[in-house]
């Protein structure tokens, strides 16, 4: 189920005050009932109804420098994690770990390129076992002939 923005809890409110109904706003917004009745609630014991400060620790980097990281990486696909840790100073001037730059890319990179799974074979091998030997590629033959070409 979707989560209310700050734009839709107002606009929950607001058909809320032209009198509609708790389910009838429920459906036209796409949430549960209760979201919407722990809504109008909210609004009545606090008056407000944005977000409430969450616990846990907070962010080393920023949005701004989570966005860089991401289209740095876009950029040049051989950047290690450990490289771009050391160009990428935190909030408080110190540098990021490699795992805090492969947990930002994870979370917001648009590309996922899914790890190869080892039962199933490549298909090259899965042809035949026999047809895949050293040097069975013909251009293994002009590497090998160009070799022995330079040595003498």
């Amino acid at each position: 189920m979707p989560r209310l923005s700050e734009v839709d809890r107002h606009r929950a409110l607001g058909l809320l005050q032209a009198g509609l109904p708790i389910s009838e706003v429920s459906l036209r917004m796409n949430v549960n009932r209760t979201t919407i009745f722990r809504l109008r609630q909210r609004l009545h014991e606090t008056d407000a109804v944005s977000d409430r400060p969450r616990s846990g620790r907070p962010g080393c980097t920023t949005q701004r420098q989570d966005r860089n990281l991401v289209r740095n990486h876009m950029n040049n696909r051989f950047l290690s994690a450990s490289a771009s840790s050391c160009r990428t100073r935190a909030k408080n001037n110190q540098r990021i770990s490699a795992n805090t730059v492969k947990r930002r890319l994870s979370t917001s990179s648009p590309i996922h390129r899914p790890h190869p799974d080892p039962a199933s074979p490549t298909p090259m091998y899965a042809m035949d076992p026999g047809t895949c030997r050293v040097g069975s590629h013909p251009m293994a033959k002009c590497r090998i002939q160009l070799r022995i070409s330079i040595l003498h």
